[in-house]
This record gives C-alpha cells, sequence and structure tokens, in this order.
C-alpha cells in the first residue's frame, strides 16, 4: 500500500542512502549535491521538504522516494513545480505513477492553476509517468539544462488542475 506522508527524521539513513546512487540522481536538479552527506539530508528533512507540497512515499511501511511540488513565484505563484524520485529498488514498479495521481488528488483544493515538470531528454521512465498522469508534452527546450559539464535538452511537461 503506498502512502504519501511528512518525511521524518528517521528518514535521514534512506534519503543519504538514495541520493548516494548515481542513477537516481542522474536526471535529478544538480541542486541536490553530491556526494550527499548527512548534514545535507539534515537541512532537507527541517528546511528544504517544506517549501511546498514536499512529501515521502512510503509502501508497506518503509520509505522509498520523494515527490513534491514547489509554488512557483511572482507571476508563476499559482503555478507549482513537480519533482520525484525512487530508490533505485523500487524503479519499474508503478510506485512513481501511483504517487503522482494520489498527490494530484490531495492538490485538487489547492491554489495551484498548473504544475509543470522538466524531464531531461532521455529519461523516458519520467516521461511515461507524467503521460499516465494526464500531463502533456508542451515543449522541447534546447541545451535548456548543464549539469556534469554537459549541456542535456529537456522536455517540458504541463497539467491544468482547476
Amino acid at each position: 500500500m503506498l502512502t504519501l506522508r511528512n518525511f521524518d527524521i528517521t528518514d535521514n539513513p534512506k534519503v543519504i542512502e538514495t541520493l548516494n546512487d548515481p542513477e537516481v540522481t542522474r536526471f535529478l536538479s544538480s541542486r541536490i549535491p553530491s556526494p550527499y552527506a548527512a548534514r545535507d539530508a539534515d537541512w532537507w528533512l527541517s528546511v528544504g521538504c517544506k517549501n511546498g507540497i514536499i512529501r515521502a512515499i512510503e509502501v508497506d511501511g518503509n520509505f522509498v522516494g520523494c515527490i513534491g511540488i514547489e509554488p512557483g513565484q511572482h507571476e508563476y505563484s499559482f503555478t507549482g513545480e513537480l519533482g520525484y524520485w525512487l530508490a533505485r529498488e523500487h524503479w519499474g514498479k508503478g510506485i512513481a505513477t501511483e504517487a503522482l495521481r494520489t498527490l494530484l488528488a490531495q492538490i485538487k483544493r489547492s491554489n495551484f492553476a498548473r504544475v509543470q515538470a522538466t524531464v531531461f531528454q532521455g529519461n523516458t521512465a519520467s516521461a511515461s509517468v507524467l503521460l499516465k498522469c494526464g500531463f502533456k508534452k508542451e515543449g522541447n527546450l534546447e541545451k535548456a539544462v548543464y549539469k556534469h559539464q554537459a549541456f542535456y535538452n529537456a522536455v517540458l511537461y504541463g497539467k491544468v488542475i482547476s
């Protein structure tokens, strides 16, 4: 059974372990430090996960990842930026899709009019999750991402909530 819940200090070891897996962080923002240290997890659990609607993903009582929507600013204040990640051993099981459907149902009563996600080109698993949850591909962003001393194209997906 999948549950979305607030993060807890007990998630610290699994967050550190998961975010030190280069396959997990390969397509994530470079604002996630590498290597990912205990102080990074401490900050995340006390401050970072409180910006927006950020939830731990739990399956059968076990922490498996994170999903969240951070609010935009100024003229984008009704647009949320979606992000999610799972521990590698939980990939390919439909967990991200179920977590996203659950989160979208929970934000129906929020101030968000729109949710969007930017996906590295080549991250077909993430693109598939978004499409299954009703997001539309809205554009290709050439050389939009610079990570690991290389440029990557990104694909923008969006979904109108209200």
